[in-house]
């Protein structure tokens, strides 16, 4: 038996998987380097996230009423750029700032090139912290005239700009700005003692509108116990404008 075959047809068959594999390569290597700068910047994101809460639970340490003040910003912005942004080896130190040197980079942020996404440290991450008051009328008159701090809620926030990747769209002009933020109400109104307690609600320049008008009433105690004094009673009489914060009868330490 004798077989042939068309000479012209084989000629034109060669290097079609040679093409095959050029169209597809055109689709497929720029999805090999997108795959894994999306899970950069999702990794980028998650750690803003964390960082942010680190802003807004610091102050629960340092508040209005707290013996050190508010923390400031800069040195917030400092603390997080170098413990959650620089390398994952990064020591917990005061004063510490990241620099923009590859010792001090997270190998893992970087495109297929190998320049870094975050270039600058401080222009590339930002923090900010920010105080509100609660939005309740009745909340806000009370403390007010015990002259308690309204600005409670406290507002971490942290924004990542990562750099643009030269050469891949649509990531060479993208301009990603990612944000995240964290509330947390800092400071409860817990006074650090029964004589804070009786300050506040002794305290001069008293709201007469508020819950409690300490200091007008003070100046008729005398006379209801006087009156108090003419009234057959046995026992211990009450004491009229005594402030005493913290009294536990001492059945309940059993």
């Amino acid at each position: 038996m004798t077989i042939t075959t068309d000479a012209p047809d084989l000629a034109r068959q060669r290097g079609q998987s040679t093409v095959e594999f050029a169209v597809l390569a055109l689709v497929l290597v720029p999805l090999l380097l997108i795959v894994p700068l999306l899970g950069k910047y999702l990794d980028l994101a998650q750690t803003a996230a964390v960082a942010s809460r680190y802003v807004a639970f610091e102050g629960t340490v340092r508040h209005s009423s707290s013996p050190a003040d508010w923390k400031p910003e800069a040195a917030l912005a400092d603390e997080v750029r170098r413990r959650f942004f620089s390398a994952s080896d990064a020591p917990v130190k005061s004063g510490d700032v990241a620099g923009d040197f590859a010792a001090h980079r997270n190998p893992l942020w970087h495109d297929h090139r190998g320049d870094p996404l975050l270039p600058t440290f401080a222009g590339n991450v930002g923090v900010s912290a920010t105080n509100a008051s609660l939005s309740q009328p009745f909340g806000a008159l009370h403390a007010s005239a015990l002259g308690l701090p309204q600005a409670n809620l406290h507002t971490g926030r942290v924004t990542v700009r990562p750099a643009d990747v030269a050469g891949l769209q649509p990531f060479d002009a993208l301009d990603l700005s990612i944000s995240r933020s964290t509330t947390v109400l800092v400071d409860p109104w817990a006074a650090g003692g029964p004589a804070q307690v009786a300050a506040h609600i002794t305290r001069d320049g008293w709201n007469p509108i508020g819950p409690f008008p300490y200091r007008p009433l003070e100046t008729v105690v005398d006379a209801i116990e006087l009156a108090i004094e003419l009234i057959p009673f046995e026992g211990n009489l009450p004491n009229v404008g005594r402030i005493e914060p913290d009294r536990v009868p001492l059945d309940r330490f059993k």
